[in-house]
């Protein structure tokens, strides 16, 4: 097999590594992270962890160590849940500084060949969205549904994707080509745009129909831009920085292009994206992180929008009968750090009843494409988040995350437990709807 290295830049990856010299010393090695990682748990071996991954960084740029196959692969072994960053006495961000490890395999040795060929495909954004169209009208062929909602197999085997692994199926219509781009309100007292992110897009609909819903309740215009595409986070955590900056620009300016109050998301990663990511990625060029900040400083998260901003109608709700358990995600819990608004909203609703899991913030082993690429460790991770589900006899889990809620339901199947998962929005929507009733 050819060497990866080949027309790589081998030194230009090892300059990314000594850029961050002075945040690896800051490492003391204690071991802290080692409590709270949820591969360490499983795996019990130095490398899962934290610590063992700084020290091989370190040990690239004391000259001990080249970017092997072997740096990249154990890099890729970090599910960026940034639990090890708040355990941390001494302040290390060692999930970024993790990611920066990927970045510098990526310019040594590429990207993984099925990740080039997506992020190829995905770079294109009208080619992505008719490929993912077809996929939603032909995606019966190659997927079998499974005696419950939102799940189905793989009929043959398919590269990247384990054989067992369930999913949602792609939705026929993808959710801004059921709805115009403009959802108008009578008399609106501000205009959101609604980035939708890809799997509200194309996967789960019913997430996206629940946010417009709500917001119409709420009497807030809803603009969707039809030129939106990816956030770019899969593509910054796997360490192709380049392209996901291109994707943070097409992004910035197709949104601007509108006269927008707020800018509003159903996904904690979409979120930290847009608020967090977007103007670290061009903190080296003032005119278009001055850009960036604009938007930023009025993109929320969906639950933290409806508490924070619009004081969300209670006015109107009615009854919706269920005991939900509620999973953090780590982007939401860790990342932009909103765990009370989804729970404000949840309890504002009559007759549902919210009853805590001993650890709702525990990362469930999703972690993006980390529960493709390394199916059986992200099952044991998610068989523990299962287990403390099932401990609490609910009905139903609420999440805030897409990719959680793919990971969630795969974990519950698995485990033959009958229990759905939803996101936040939909259970409000839901409650509005009863109010009409």
């Amino acid at each position: 097999m050819k060497d990866m290295n080949d027309n790589k830049d081998v030194k230009a990856g090892q300059a990314l590594l000594a850029e961050i010299s002075d945040d690896l010393a800051n490492c003391m090695k204690c071991g802290n992270c080692m409590e709270v990682c949820p591969i360490y748990k499983e795996l019990q071996t130095e490398k899962s962890v934290a610590r063992g991954k700084l020290a091989l960084i370190e040990a690239v740029n004391n000259g001990n160590l080249d970017i092997t196959a072997g740096f990249d692969q154990i890099m890729s072994m970090c599910l960026s849940c940034k639990a090890c960053a708040v355990k941390c006495p001494c302040g290390v961000k060692a999930d970024e500084l993790i990611i920066r490890g990927r970045r510098a395999a990526v310019k040594a040795r590429g990207l993984h060949p099925i990740k080039k060929a997506v992020f190829g495909f995905l770079k294109h954004r009208a080619v992505f969205d008719f490929a993912l169209r077809l996929a939603g009208l032909f995606g019966p062929l190659s997927f079998k549904k499974l005696p419950r909602a939102m799940a189905v197999v793989a009929r043959f085997p398919m590269p990247g994707l384990d054989k067992r692994r369930v999913m949602p199926p792609f939705a026929a219509t993808p959710l801004r080509s059921m709805l115009p781009e403009t959802v108008k309100v009578d008399n609106p007292k501000m205009r959101v745009g609604f980035f939708t992110g890809c799997t509200a897009n194309y996967v789960y609909t019913d997430i996206g129909q629940a946010v417009v819903s709500v917001l119409k309740a709420n009497n807030v215009e809803v603009v969707m831009p039809a030129m939106q595409h990816c956030c770019g986070t899969p593509v910054a955590m796997s360490g192709d920085h380049e392209l996901a900056k291109l994707f943070a620009k097409h992004n910035i300016e197709t949104f601007e292009r509108y006269n927008l109050d707020y800018i509003v998301t159903a996904c904690g990663s979409c979120t930290e994206a847009w608020k967090v990511e977007y103007p670290e990625m061009f903190h080296d060029d003032p005119a278009m992180l001055a850009r960036v900040r604009k938007l930023a400083d009025k993109t929320y998260e969906i639950s933290q929008f409806l508490v924070d901003v619009v004081k969300f109608r209670k006015d109107n709700l009615g009854e919706v009968k269920a005991i939900v358990t509620m999973h953090d995600p780590c982007h939401m819990a860790r990342g932009i750090k909103v765990t009370t608004q989804p729970r404000e909203i949840l309890k504002a609703i009559p007759g549902l009843k919210l009853v805590e899991m001993k650890e709702p913030a525990r990362c469930c082993g999703a972690g993006g494409s980390f529960m493709m690429a390394h199916y059986e460790e992200a099952c044991k991770i998610n068989d523990r988040k299962i287990a403390d589900i099932a401990s609490t006899n609910a009905d139903v889990v609420a999440t805030s995350c897409p990719s959680c809620r793919i990971h969630l339901t795969d974990g519950l199947v698995r485990n033959h437990m009958k229990q759905e998962t939803l996101h936040v929005v939909q259970f409000l929507a839901k409650s509005y709807q009863a109010g009409l009733n």
